[in-house]
């Protein structure tokens, strides 16, 4: 047998062609995002390293490491103390007007907490009911009840916040304030205020000054809420008076039919019930507890647990490391810090300041243990032990 008939009709030796040396030099990097790539065509960061469900070990009881919280009135201090993280020092890519906003913003943040962030610190989730109602009793805090808000709706604030809250309002004369705070220390257990308890004046000034809300009797109506909002809305509150839901149910020709009396007054609108110069309608007959910039606070909050659930939806079955979540809210920083540390040496410019960050742009700089803790009392993630990468998060 000759050579020729061995090595086949062309004695050359063919070149490998360009696409194969390229699949041969593709790079790890490429291949693990083309790994994390699912059939339906989802992709997942490349720091998705765990292809793997963690390991879990029995979930995390209470999440509070500052053993030295005793009681409610403790943990509401130590919520509201921690709830921002420190302004940078230096290098934190915001000019002096970002910093003034985002101070001011903090400062105009009521003073409450909610309820379920609470249960989230001490161990027993029924003991800080009862004792939040006893503290309430007693006159030491006061609970505000924000209807069809779900658990970020029920929030406390300790009397004496309240107190100087209503003395810091500059819109409010001193008859006004002494009469109001006065009516409090009267009902502390109180939600509602009916309106023949204070008078017109007074009513109309805690009206405006936000410390007053309109309350119709018997009237539910979703239509000005949001779809963030309407999302932490408990299963019972998300139908209103204005649904097809409940309108096809109405007589033909009743007033049941388009939602009721008050409807264009309650979805935003104004109404005939409007007396001159008056902001509430005389179909109003109870009116309900509020804190001023109460809204801000459940834009805030609704919006940073959209997002942290949103984080942990890059990761395959929604769950992570919580070192890995929480690069993950602060916007990989220290990450970039390591890349890039010599260039900072030298003076120049490299990778991501704090201030181009969305914890920083659209949050203030809000705590990623703060916004874990109230996503855990919200039911909308879990933590776990690993013993192997440290604690876990998932996705519920």
């Amino acid at each position: 047998m000759s050579l020729r008939s061995i090595l086949g009709r062309s004695s050359r030796i063919k070149k490998a062609s360009s696409k194969s040396q390229g699949a041969k030099r593709a790079s790890p990097s490429k291949r693990r995002s083309a790994s994390n790539r699912t059939a339906g065509g989802a992709d997942y960061e490349e720091d998705d390293v765990f292809d793997d469900k963690l390991d879990d070990c029995g979930l995390v009881k209470a999440l509070a490491m500052d053993m030295n919280l005793r009681d409610t009135a403790q943990a509401i201090r130590y919520i509201r103390s921690h709830m921002f993280t420190p302004m940078p020092q230096q290098a934190g890519g915001m000019n002096s007007i970002r910093i003034a906003e985002v101070l001011s913003y903090r400062k105009n943040l009521p003073p409450i907490v909610t309820v379920s962030h609470i249960q989230t610190l001490l161990s027993s989730p029924s003991a800080v009911e009862r004792e939040a109602a006893e503290l309430a009793q007693s006159g030491i805090i006061r609970k505000i009840v924000v209807a069809r808000r779900g658990d970020i709706g029920e929030t406390l604030i300790l009397s004496s916040d309240l107190d100087a809250l209503i003395d810091g309002t500059s819109v409010l004369p001193e008859t006004t304030k002494g009469t109001f705070k006065a009516y409090l220390q009267q009902t502390p257990n109180t939600q509602s205020v009916h309106r023949s308890a204070l008078s017109e004046p007074d009513v109309e000034r805690l009206f405006r000054a936000g410390f007053l809300t309109a309350h119709h009797a018997g009237f539910v109506t979703h239509s000005s809420l949001s779809d963030t909002v309407n999302t932490f809305s408990r299963p019972e509150d998300r139908t209103s008076l204005v649904s097809l839901e409940t309108v096809s149910r109405q007589p033909t020709g009743s007033l049941g039919t388009v939602g009721g009396a008050g409807a264009v007054y309650a979805a935003g609108g104004s109404g005939g019930g409007h007396g001159p110069g008056s902001l509430l309608p005389a179909s109003v007959t109870e009116l309900r507890l509020a804190i001023p910039g109460n809204g801000a606070f459940l834009k805030m909050v609704s919006s940073a647990l959209e997002h942290l659930v949103a984080l942990l939806g890059k990761s395959r079955y929604r769950e992570a490391p919580e070192t890995l979540l929480r690069d993950r809210w602060d916007g990989a920083i220290d990450r970039e810090e390591v890349r890039h540390a010599a260039k900072r040496a030298r003076g120049e410019f490299a990778g991501i300041l704090p201030g181009q960050t969305r914890k920083w742009k659209r949050f203030y700089g809000l705590s990623f243990d703060w916004v874990l803790q109230e996503a855990v009392g919200s039911g909308l993630v879990e933590v776990f032990e690993t013993r192997s990468v440290g604690r876990g998060i998932r996705a519920i």
